[in-house]
């Protein structure tokens, strides 16, 4: 499984998985989180692995398209580095003004 696609899920899973009907959200689950195989969640759930397989790529789509319309998980994002950009201006702007205060004190 490719890691850069299973942290997407995840990510969107956080955002958009109670969107999911609970037999989209437990196997998207297994699948991503979890790292079960397709022949795993078939077993415990009594299904065949197509079956799986199709609820998996619906729901990834279904995933896909929620963040297309709501970007909840782009914008949550995007926030997250603007702060921390932030912090750092901050604290670079604090480090700054400590040394210049021991300059004059001296």
């Amino acid at each position: 499984m490719e890691i850069q696609k299973t942290n997407e899920m995840n990510s969107l899973l956080t955002f958009y998985g109670d969107l999911l009907t609970e037999k989209q959200r437990v196997y998207i689950e297994l699948y991503y989180a979890e790292d079960y195989s397709l022949g795993e969640i078939a077993e415990n759930f009594d299904v065949s692995r197509q079956a799986v397989y199709d609820n998996i790529r619906r729901t990834e789509k279904s995933l896909l398209k929620y963040e297309n319309h709501l970007h909840l998980a782009r914008d949550y994002y995007a926030r997250e580095l603007l702060g921390m950009r932030w912090r750092l201006m901050l604290l670079s702007i604090t480090q700054m003004m400590s040394s210049c205060s021991c300059i004059y004190h001296n």
